[in-house]
């Protein structure tokens, strides 16, 4: 029999081997299996992401059926003040917040790397934070830093400085934020930590043999063996610092709150909410969503391509 014809240079293609009776067994029994999940993500994240879509050129009160108004809420975005401030807020937030947590998540991993059998009770303890319930988190924070007798200002006291009004001092709302951010930073550390475990040890032998001291060590091996979870932390904390929502509405904007000024911490997702949910501007508010969706591609995809020149992949050819 003579072979399949070929073009000049190109591999013969192989014919698809037909899937046996057991392969397609396992194959429905698997889709059964995730039938489930399938069920529930076009259901409860695909449909309302696609309608939201169709919304956002709507204006649509939840009451009244949607009417189709074109761009209007795109142009509007253009035209909204609180959108600008909100959008300003939230970018300088992530751009203090993201670096300080993955700087801190690192130190601490690298600490832990070192605890020998203690290890395991600190990654535990560094981990319990995250099980909080993000509203006790904004609660906690106005109860820490509270201006007149909070726990901050009162350990200040104890060295003679007179703490600042952090909840009510629009300079200070935003550190204020990002401090009790970094209460949940022991899901990063936990996830550096693992990296930090799979750091071949005869990378620092040789180096130690070559008189590389602590510091050189973890500059020129330690960082680059664990750059792509690093980097997978950064993207991740970088998508969660653009929709932070919870702590500071439950602090700052919560339970009708007018008694001083928070446009300091009127992040995007927060003006979003109140469109949505306050005004019943559901079709602006969709709009709102979709731009922070393109904002958020945006950012990762530059992650992604800047990545390649600074994250390691174990095997990849380079």
């Amino acid at each position: 029999m003579s072979a399949l014809p070929t073009t000049a240079g190109a591999p013969a293609r192989r014919a698809r081997r037909p899937r046996t009776i057991s392969e397609r067994r396992d194959l429905r029994a698997a889709l059964l299996f995730i039938s489930p999940w399938i069920i529930g993500f076009l259901v409860f994240t695909a449909w309302p992401v696609l309608y939201s879509g169709y919304l956002s050129f709507t204006d649509y009160d939840v009451i009244n059926d949607p009417s189709f108004i074109g761009l209007e809420n795109y142009q509007r975005l253009l035209e909204d003040d609180k959108i600008r401030l909100s959008l300003w807020n939230t970018f300088v937030y992530a751009a203090i917040q993201v670096p300080l947590q993955v700087v801190i998540s690192l130190a601490l991993a690298l600490l832990l790397n070192q605890a020998g059998r203690a290890a395991g009770f600190f990654r535990t303890a560094f981990y319990l934070p995250n099980m909080t319930p993000p509203v006790a988190v904004g609660v906690l924070m106005l109860l820490i830093f509270n201006g007149q007798d909070g726990l901050i200002n009162e350990v200040l006291g104890w060295f003679g400085i007179d703490g600042p009004n952090w909840t009510t001092d629009q300079q200070w709302l935003k550190p204020t934020i990002i401090a009790m951010s970094l209460w949940s930073v022991g899901s990063s550390v936990i996830i550096l930590l693992a990296a930090l475990r799979n750091v071949p040890q005869e990378l620092y032998d040789a180096a130690r043999v070559d008189g590389a001291g602590f510091w050189r060590r973890t500059i020129k091996i330690t960082v680059p063996m664990i750059s792509g979870a690093l980097f997978f932390v950064f993207v991740v904390n970088s998508i969660a610092a653009f929709q932070t929502f919870t702590e500071t509405y439950t602090a700052f904007f919560g339970a009708g709150n007018t008694t001083y000024e928070n446009d300091a911490a009127l992040f995007y997702v927060i003006y979003l909410f109140q469109r949505a949910f306050e005004f019943l501007e559901m079709g602006y508010a969709s709009a709102m969503a979709w731009v922070l969706f393109v904002i958020i591609l945006v950012i990762t995809l530059v992650q992604l391509r800047v990545s390649k020149r600074f994250v390691y992949l174990e095997g990849e050819q380079r």
